[in-house]
């Protein structure tokens, strides 16, 4: 590897970071858990990851602001689907709950980093936008399923509506506070690893990596307070 230069990983090479996935499927079935969620899992995330990785090029050399903007109605939709999976209660009622989370915390974030902190000029450079937005709405996602699974669990327990609230928010929240926690000390984070194996220096990173660390607490936080408040009129409705 040269200076300032990332080595290209060769697919001989890229098979090799497979060896301890192998170790953790072996593991799963020696231990009679079924390894076939883990299996599909890997697959499609190869499949989704080469197409994406076509599909930005395109992307990217046409820097179009319409191409922009249906990727993110795209990530919005399917980041909100998602968020649903593990919440015990109809799909289809929450929804549209989880879209208007995801989207009104996702595009404040969003223009506070580009317009505020980058002053992203044009606003829909895809090259720099797209991969925030990625951040942002993975991490409004995470945070709304968290919330959303204790908040129902803690309602099926007879417990109050802000109850409720203020417990499944600390929850979502557990994860982000620990990685702020453990950022520079136990881990350092994938933005800032990349620019410094990219030559950056490691101070410019640290000020790149604060921006994100700042815009996924926030987008985390605001999605997951949206989705209980949105839940509270729903919930009195029934009780």
């Amino acid at each position: 590897m040269t200076e300032n230069t990332l080595e290209i990983i060769e697919l001989p090479q890229l098979v090799l970071a497979f060896i301890p996935v192998l170790m953790v499927l072996y593991i799963q079935f020696n231990w009679s858990l079924s390894p076939k969620r883990t299996i599909y899992a890997l697959v499609r995330m190869l499949v989704q990851l080469l197409l994406v990785g076509f599909f930005l090029s395109y992307i990217f050399e046409s820097n179009s602001a319409w191409l922009v903007l249906i990727l993110l109605i795209m990530m919005v939709i399917i980041s909100s689907w998602i968020a649903l999976n593990n919440i015990d209660a109809p799909k289809m009622q929450l929804f549209q709950r989880a879209v208007m989370a995801i989207l009104l915390s996702g595009v404040l974030t969003l223009f506070v980093i580009t317009q505020g902190v980058l002053q992203l000029s044009p606003w829909y450079h895809a090259q720099t936008f797209i991969p925030l937005a990625g951040m942002v709405f993975a991490s409004s996602m995470n945070s709304v399923s968290l919330s959303g699974e204790r908040f129902y669990s803690e309602l099926t327990n007879k417990v109050s509506y802000k109850q409720a609230r203020n417990t499944a928010f600390q929850a979502s929240m557990i994860p982000n506070v620990n990685a702020l926690l453990a950022v520079g000390i136990v881990s350092l984070p994938g933005m800032m690893t990349g620019q410094i194996l990219s030559g950056v220096s490691p101070f410019i990173a640290a000020r790149y990596q604060i921006m994100v660390m700042c815009m996924i607490f926030a987008s985390a936080g605001l999605s997951s307070a949206c989705f209980l408040y949105f839940s509270e009129a729903k919930v009195k409705q029934v009780s």
